[in-house]
């Protein structure tokens, strides 16, 4: 399947598809993550914006392709949003298999999930554990700076795709919007679309 992906992030477009292909290959499933299309949160949530993101993502995919939305939800209830932009991207493209996904306050908190797997990496402590609740914290980059060295700080276009690449899918689905987010892509995949 050729997949089109909608981010928000700079990191996230670097990310989301590593993601996805990982993914794939543990449901043994082909896919063609295609480059995300990158349009800032606040500027997509405007009516009309997302409707015409939609339609050129769908276009890009071709027939037969899906579309996959990720955003952070920030203060945001993921449930509740990630239904209303269900909900106007298949007003749009009702023929095409679209899903929405919001990480709950941000991407990085799949991090916090799987910390124990991202052990040593990239600068984080070798004794790094997971927070309780890793979706409740705040200010998930600020607590990968803070398991770094002092003279360095999580930089999201270089570490976001590094960690994703690298981070144990099983662990991030503690996470439960990752483990959203590995159902919405597995569904996406098995999903049989005439051509």
């Amino acid at each position: 399947m050729r997949l089109a992906t909608i981010v928000e992030g700079h990191g996230d477009a670097e990310a989301a598809p590593e993601l996805i292909r990982r993914i794939a290959v543990s449901i043994s499933r082909e896919v063609e993550a295609l480059r995300p299309i990158r349009i800032p949160r606040q500027r997509l949530l405007k009516a009309g914006e997302l409707e015409r993101t939609v339609e050129f993502a769908a276009r890009h995919a071709g027939a037969g392709g899906g579309v996959l939305i990720l955003l952070d939800a920030d203060d945001d209830c993921p449930a509740e949003l990630a239904s209303e932009l269900l909900a106007r991207a298949r007003a749009r493209r009702g023929d095409r298999e679209i899903r929405a996904v919001l990480a709950k306050t941000e991407f990085e908190a799949w991090f916090l999930a799987s910390a124990t797997s991202l052990r040593g990496k990239r600068g984080l402590r070798s004794d790094l554990s997971p927070p309780a609740d890793p979706e409740s914290i705040r200010d998930a980059k600020g607590w990968l700076s803070s398991a770094m060295p002092a003279d360095r700080s999580y930089r999201e276009v270089l570490d976001q795709p590094a960690f994703a690449a690298t981070m144990d899918l099983d662990e991030a689905r503690r996470a439960p919007s990752f483990d959203k987010f590995w159902r919405d892509v597995e569904s996406l995949l098995r999903t049989q679309v005439p051509t």
